[in-house]
């Protein structure tokens, strides 16, 4: 059986540092150092779609129903803005996840940051028009939103830590280079309603 996809509005790694070396040499720092291919930055977690239906209406106490909300929010994805793609730097390996990925941190541009939290917005507005009460505390405690943490740390995932201590790891200075927004598992998203 497949697993369903996570549906994701990232930023595609486009390259880091100068050429290959560069990446390769984070497998110093990290165990089962992933692909560059694939690497991306995200802006916003919304989990398993089903799931997340599942979640509002449980919250509403049926209110809304799933399918309401895997469609209204397939639309909202839809009609999304895009990012444009930019360059960021990452001086740090972080330890995410309770301490199973490392990841680097990246310092990005005040633009993203501000795309990022006008996504937050947005998604504040969607669970308002789901009929979601009390938004900030659904989306911390939203199985498939999966958030921890309030506060927004630009990072991308590169593989295992060598081990699970929470500080981070200060690395020479990498140039990454992003390409424009785009919507993980976005083919995966119900059909639009005529």
């Amino acid at each position: 059986m497949q697993a369903l996809p996570r549906i994701t509005v990232e930023v595609p790694v486009l390259s880091v540092g100068t050429g290959p070396a560069d990446f390769e040499a984070l497998g110093n720092h990290v165990l089962a150092l992933r692909r560059p291919r694939g690497l991306h930055l995200t802006l916003l977690h919304l989990g398993i779609l089903e799931d997340f239906g599942r979640d509002v209406t449980e919250w509403t106490k049926g209110i809304t129903g799933a399918d309401e909300a895997i469609g209204q929010t397939a639309a909202w994805l839809r009609a999304l803005p895009v990012l444009a793609g930019f360059s960021g730097t990452a001086e740090r390996l972080m330890v995410l996840g309770g301490g199973g990925i490392a990841g680097l941190e990246v310092e990005v541009p005040q633009h993203v940051h501000d795309f990022q939290v006008a996504l937050v917005q947005g998604l504040h507005g969607l669970l308002e028009s789901l009929l979601v009460d009390n938004v900030d505390d659904f989306i911390l405690s939203s199985p498939a939103l999966g958030y921890r943490y309030p506060h927004w740390v630009p990072h991308v995932a590169v593989g295992r830590p060598l081990s699970r201590r929470s500080g981070p790891t200060e690395i020479a200075p990498l140039a990454l280079v992003f390409g424009p927004s785009q919507i993980r598992n976005g083919q995966f998203l119900p059909a639009a309603s005529p």
